[in-house]
């Protein structure tokens, strides 16, 4: 079996974080600071995170989702977008993350009055200096969000075009899934790979398989977040695998919405065996309080990777990434190099 600290040594590549998800608590403390103090419901670090840990009880995709509330109010300047950015790319390196791909939805935040060029800009500095500064290859998928109007995903997927040349590879669609099909995003996702971007679509979390399948076939998806209820639809799982479609899989997270009722009831194991690509994510490291390494090991521990699939899992998040051909292609061939030549 393979240790934390192994799997800590290696390159690894993240796919799937949120950028709102991922603030560190003494950041979030300060900015509350700067704001009255009137989002957080404590004044230290000890209180703050004792209260996060009531994510684990979410039960839920919408409850989990709810957790936002405590983050994107304070991030609606662009310094405090800057900052999360880049502390974000400093925080991955520390874990040796080499390969970065953020995701977040600006329209989130423009309540102080930003608008959507402005609040991009702000994390793709935000990100580009981090990566400079910390040796990580960096790169933004913009996000539309389920439930919001339709032409705001449309004017989302115009604005990541239009900062493809500054950093933004990919399309997204988070929220939750019922009630909100993958039909009503046509047009903003083929807006998106009409102007050069890749797709990638939270699907198959809380919905089933049907909205892994709307993904795929109405939003030409090419990567799937999280994905797990794929399985229930195995003529659905063999166009995926043969298309070679990778799953973005948050192990924690999944825990947390009870997409799995344990780690050992996790399917991606049931993934690997059947085929799939499967990579691993943190999805949001402060709401999870986890890193790519955590979960990789969880992975491997907890919901049955074996050590083969766990080290393949880790390649597989480089060569699925959106980045440029020659960074991701370099960065892959270093990774497969470090992860399977030492045994």
């Amino acid at each position: 079996m393979l240790s934390r600290a192994a799997i800590a040594a290696w390159p690894k590549a993240e796919l799937h974080v949120h950028l709102d998800g991922s603030v560190r608590t003494s950041t979030l403390l300060d900015l509350d600071g700067r704001a009255g103090g009137r989002v957080l419901p404590g004044r230290t670090e000890a209180e703050v995170e004792r209260f996060l840990r009531a994510v684990d009880d979410a039960g839920s995709l919408e409850g989990y989702l709810a957790w936002f509330r405590t983050t994107v109010p304070l991030m609606q300047t662009r310094e405090a977008l800057y900052r999360v950015a880049r502390e974000l790319v400093e925080d991955v390196a520390d874990e040796n993350v080499r390969l970065l791909e953020v995701r977040y939805c600006p329209a989130l935040h423009t309540a102080g009055g930003l608008s959507l060029e402005a609040v991009n800009e702000a994390v793709l500095d935000g990100l580009a200096d981090g990566g400079r500064a910390f040796d990580v290859a960096v790169a933004l998928i913009v996000s539309a969000v389920r439930g919001r109007p339709v032409g705001e995903a449309v004017a989302l997927a115009d604005l990541a075009v239009a900062h493809r040349d500054r950093g933004v590879v990919a399309f997204d669609l988070a929220g939750p899934e019922a009630g909100h099909p993958a039909k009503d995003y046509v047009e903003a996702f083929a807006r998106a790979r009409g102007g050069g971007l890749h797709a990638t679509v939270h699907a198959g979390e809380s919905f089933g398989p049907a909205s892994v399948r709307q993904a795929v076939l109405d939003l030409g998806a090419e990567r799937v977040g999280h994905g797990v209820r794929v399985l229930e639809d195995p003529d659905l799982l063999a166009v995926v695998v043969a298309r070679g479609i990778a799953f973005e899989i948050c192990p924690t997270s999944n825990v947390q919405t009870r997409v799995a009722a344990t780690f050992e009831d996790h399917a991606i194991r049931a993934l690997a065996d059947a085929g799939a690509t499967v990579t691993v994510s943190t999805d949001n490291r402060l709401f999870s309080r986890t890193t790519v390494t955590d979960e990789l090991w969880l992975a491997h521990t907890r919901c049955g990777l074996s050590e083969e699939q766990t080290r393949r899992a880790a390649v597989d998040a480089f060569r699925h990434s959106f980045m440029d051909p020659l960074v991701r292609n370099a960065l892959a061939l270093r990774a497969e190099a470090a992860i399977f030549s030492p045994r």
